[in-house]
């Protein structure tokens, strides 16, 4: 089975956390299972970037400003592929213009376009897990582009889609999605499955666990999405259905 897991920033916060993602993901290699691992930027990092960059300009060149925000979801990318490899589990680190993710040219907000799809094929065909950098793509210019906000989940889901993935699984720091914020409204109801309409109407209402852009992609492909925690065990939600 192919699956495509995302990895948010909380559950790659510090070295002892991507310790532990790394051996959920050599379990599941283990199984047999063939993975392909998005993940974002450690714990605060894009944050602290952007509190540096606010120290030299208010108003950045935005191609530049796409190349300096991407260098957090390469850290995290290099990071887990070291931790995986440790393990004794073959493992590489891919860029965005290395996994070959078109966009268009908005470099604060790229929409996704098409994937190349041969280096991820080859590195799976190595036996090599790859580790993708959410967030990031590259546009027909060469130039490095964002994805905008939920960035990495976008990520995930355009690599399902484009790789024909069984399962795309979004791990966060919730155990699935609830009908409002459980941190805020302990009497907040979890969701054990739910269409994707419907998730887009939460999106746009502003439920902080998907994108709207990343539900509108999974439409758009019919990519169901697994959404759950990453250090408490549970099936999580199901947003969409089968395929």
């Amino acid at each position: 089975m192919m699956i495509v897991e995302k990895y948010g920033g909380s559950s790659l916060a510090d070295i002892q956390k991507i310790q532990q993602v790394a051996q959920g993901i050599g379990d599941r290699l283990r199984q047999g299972h063939r993975l392909v691992i998005v993940v974002s930027a450690q714990g605060d990092t894009t944050d602290l970037l952007l509190d540096q960059l606010s120290r030299l300009s208010q108003d950045p060149d935005p191609r530049e400003l796409a190349a300096y925000l991407t260098a957090g979801e390469q850290m995290s990318a290099a990071l887990m592929a070291i931790a995986l490899k440790n393990q004794g589990i073959p493992a590489i680190s891919l860029t965005g213009w290395q996994t070959g993710l078109l966009t268009d040219s908005n470099y604060a907000d790229a929409r996704v376009l098409s994937l190349t799809k041969e280096r991820i094929q080859q590195e799976l065909h190595n036996g090599r897990t790859p580790v993708v950098t959410g967030f990031q793509g590259i546009n027909p210019q060469g130039d490095i582009t964002t994805l905008g906000r939920g960035g990495s989940d976008t990520t995930a889901v355009a690599l399902a889609a484009f790789l024909h993935a069984d399962r795309c699984m979004i791990y966060t720091d919730v155990d699935g999605v609830y009908d409002r914020d459980p941190r805020r409204y302990p009497d907040a109801v979890k969701y054990d499955t739910i269409p994707h309409q419907a998730m887009l109407q939460l999106a746009h209402q502003g439920a902080q666990v998907l994108h709207h852009r990343c539900i509108e992609l999974a439409i758009e492909h019919n990519i169901p999405i697994q959404v759950l925690s990453t250090f408490h065990p549970g099936p999580g939600t199901l947003v969409g259905g089968g395929h």
